[in-house]
């Protein structure tokens, strides 16, 4: 016989939280990390994106390798307003000009601390900038280095991508790694769909 009881008992991990969650006391701007191999890294930064403006917060968006173009997240920041550049040729498996892509990919992280320094936003979001850190077309340690010296004391920084560099994670705030289980893609061969990957 199942005890009744059981069913409404509340997690150990949830009583924790809820007592850590009480005994916080200060406030201060995150850097914010999503990556691992799964979907919805950026899907994720978006999400907090629309929460933000919800709540009369600036947010600005650079977004490295993809470029400017009809992704659904660009269209919707431009109807709500929102500071959103594209510093990209595309992915990196596709670029014809791999050092035009690095210069991009620069170019993007000078936008970004343009954004940053200026404390003229509460949240800048540098969408897939773990690549351009993996692939050494912007110093990690200089990154880092540069947002502590930099970034206001309340300005959030969210990054996303795969494989995010061991020191950016060791700096991060908060690291969120999402995790395939499973992929339309390779389990049934569907396309990728206007509204849920772009």
């Amino acid at each position: 016989m199942r005890d009744a009881s059981a069913e409404h008992e509340v997690p150990r991990d949830c009583n924790k939280i809820e007592s850590q969650i009480r005994k916080a006391t200060h406030t201060k701007g995150l850097i914010i990390v999503n990556t691992g191999h799964g979907k919805g890294k950026s899907t994720s930064a978006f999400g907090l994106m629309t929460r933000a403006w919800g709540r009369g917060l600036k947010v600005s968006v650079v977004q490295f390798i993809k470029t400017p173009s009809q992704y659904g997240e660009q269209m919707a920041a431009k109807k709500m307003g929102i500071d959103w550049v594209s510093s990209g040729d595309g992915f990196t498996w596709r670029s014809k000009d791999i050092d035009e892509s690095a210069a991009k990919a620069l170019h993007g992280w000078n936008l970004a601390k343009e954004r940053i320094a200026t404390g003229g936003f509460d949240i800048v979001i540098l969408d897939e900038f773990t690549y351009p850190l993996i692939y050494k077309w912007v110093d990690t340690t200089c990154v880092i280095a540069w947002l502590e010296s930099h970034k206001p004391k309340m300005l959030h920084v969210v990054i996303t991508g795969r494989d995010a560099p061991t020191e950016l994670i060791e700096y991060a705030d908060l690291v969120t790694e999402m995790r395939e289980v499973k992929h339309p893609y390779k389990d049934q061969s569907v396309q990728a769909q206007a509204g849920i990957e772009f």
